[in-house]
């Protein structure tokens, strides 16, 4: 992912070397070289994560994280506190100022990429949760203590997975104080423990004497109950192999023994935090304001909260300079299945339509049924060829299987796809909109069962 990282420290060396690593993995970064600087950066730019230093003269890397954490405008930017190894007291110092994780010096680079691309994707969250409870308020729509409790990393619900006693102890010793915090030594009866009960994170040794605990994570992985669950590894010193073989197979964090107690609870307020995130947008606005804002046939959201929604979505791309794009999807042919196989049929085919565009839509993404038989799908931060991607995807898995209808019967079903995207300062809803139209149709003028970006 891409996200806008701020650099903070007085020394030019540290500055050019955190942004040759960062730039290396394609983040932009802005730089600064006093905690001043920082604040007027962060009040006229977008920024997702600052990396602030500790040490610097004047305002000190603390006193700069209380007044971004302090300050409306800014206090949801993610802050990762640049420590010395041997004070751990500045540890203590920067989460009473509202850090929301550290990195020590030196800084190792697997460590530096994992914890900006956490909080990138934790921040990006957090911005589109925001943006959809405040299209919510614009429809009239209240939203209750589900929001704060989404924003909130307290009071979560951990399995620790780890068959040493005496570690096992100390973990459970620092986490219960904070978050309801279960133990398992045995990864299947773990494994059967999260498929079955709601838990907010997982926490897996990869020192277990008995089992292997990279194993317990793929297994998490690929099961549909479990997928978006994080998951924190706990690591040897030494262990880099195993540690990029986690992180590639999708494991969120990791933490390297001797476990500090106040890294493991900012690791964790963050894991949870996202968790929540996720969650909120998949399910709140579905579950609260399903007559005002989704199409009842379907469930997707309606025309009404997607033209709502998208003048949000613009007018913030146009501000923060990300990108968005809009896919239009048509059922082909749709008035010959009413025609031949009545109106009840033609509301199975919509329902099934409407199923498989959720299967292919992230959790920021919004989908809608525009009326009829036609449907959009909102893709915030996503470029024209990745939306075409997910328009061949959602054609692909129209296309592979039957549509299911009664007594038996099944129907083969095609759809054809227009995609446009945010290009211009003066663009707006409607012109975006009128672009991807113009594709659709000319997907269908040339075959049908087919996605077309506009030119």
């Amino acid at each position: 992912m891409t996200a806008r990282v701020l650099v903070v420290d007085d020394i030019l060396a540290n500055v050019k070397l955190l942004e040759a690593r960062l730039a290396a993995e394609y983040f932009e970064v802005l730089t600064a070289y006093s905690g001043q600087e920082a604040l007027d950066i962060c009040a006229r730019e977008r920024i997702d994560v600052v990396l602030l230093d500790v040490m610097m003269p004047g305002m000190d890397g603390f006193e700069a994280c209380r007044r971004i954490k302090s300050d409306p405008h800014t206090h949801h930017i993610p802050v990762i506190m640049v420590t010395a190894l041997d004070q751990p007291s500045d540890k203590i110092q920067g989460l009473e100022s509202g850090a929301d994780d550290f990195l020590t010096k030196p800084v190792d680079d697997i460590a530096l990429v994992t914890r900006v691309k956490n909080l990138a994707r934790l921040k990006t969250l957090n911005d589109e949760m925001l943006m959809r409870a405040s299209t919510s308020r614009q429809l009239g729509i209240a939203e209750d203590d589900a929001l704060q409790k989404a924003l909130s990393g307290r009071s979560g619900r951990i399995l620790v997975v780890e068959d040493h006693p005496r570690s096992g102890t100390r973990l459970l010793a620092s986490l219960s104080k904070l978050h309801d915090t279960f133990i398992e030594q045995d990864p299947q009866r773990a494994l059967f423990t999260l498929t079955e009960y709601d838990f907010d994170l997982a926490i897996v040794s990869l020192s277990l004497e008995r089992a292997d605990g990279l194993r317990l994570c793929s297994q998490l992985r690929s099961l549909e109950r479990t997928r978006h669950l994080p998951i924190i590894m706990l690591v040897e010193p030494g262990e880099e192999a195993r540690l990029l073989r986690g992180l590639d197979m999708g494991v969120n964090d990791y933490l390297i023994r001797p476990i500090d107690r106040h890294e493991l609870l900012a690791r964790v307020k963050t894991q949870i935090k996202r968790k929540r995130h996720s969650d909120f947008l998949r399910n709140r606005i579905e579950q609260t304001v399903e007559q005002a804002i989704t199409d009842a046939l379907t469930g997707l959201h309606n025309r009404r909260y997607m033209e709502r929604h998208l003048e949000t979505l613009v007018r913030e791309a146009l501000r923060s300079g990300r990108n968005l794009s809009l896919l239009i999807a048509d059922i082909d042919f749709f008035k010959q299945v009413n025609d031949t196989y009545g109106h009840d049929a033609g509301d199975e085919v919509l329902r099934e339509f409407a199923e498989r565009m959720r299967r292919n839509t992230r959790g920021i993404d919004l989908a809608c049924r525009l009326g009829g038989e036609e449907f959009v799908i909102i893709m915030p931060d996503t470029e024209i060829d990745r939306a075409y991607q997910v328009g061949e995807r959602l054609r692909a898995c129209v296309a592979a299987d039957p549509f299911p209808l009664a007594q038996d019967l099944a129907i083969r079903v095609t759809t054809s796809v227009g995609i446009a995207t945010l290009e211009a300062m003066d663009d707006t809803p409607h012109t975006i909109f009128k672009r991807a139209d113009q594709a659709l149709y000319a997907a269908k003028r040339s075959g049908r069962n087919r996605v077309n970006a506009a030119a």
